[in-house]
């Protein structure tokens, strides 16, 4: 059991924000080798991404790292988490076509 264990609705936060820091830094990671940039220092800017999340929602890598595992042993909990993750990008997509015009 996480010291602190984080409900469905936080993860789902938690997680939405994580895949936002992960789409950003391989962005990044793209758009530099297209232009041939030297490497940036990756490490140091996921380390910077993931101090200001934990920083915003008051955990700690540990105990971020405790409810992965803790939802990671009950899948089917971590399959709802994920679904709604998942719906939510897709209703910021379809939001983001219906602001532009499609």
């Amino acid at each position: 059991m996480p010291e602190r264990l984080l409900s469905q609705a936080e993860m789902i936060d938690i997680l939405s924000d994580v895949q936002i820091i992960e789409a950003d830094i391989n962005y990044q990671k793209t758009k530099e080798r297209e232009a041939e940039e030297a490497p940036k220092d990756y490490k140091g800017l996921t380390q910077s991404y993931y101090d200001q999340l934990f920083e915003h929602y008051g955990i700690t890598d540990s105990i971020y790292s405790q409810n992965i595992r803790y939802y990671t042993e009950r899948p089917d909990q971590l399959e709802v988490i994920m679904d709604s993750v998942m719906q939510r990008f897709v209703r910021l997509q379809s939001g983001m076509k219906n602001e532009g015009g499609e």
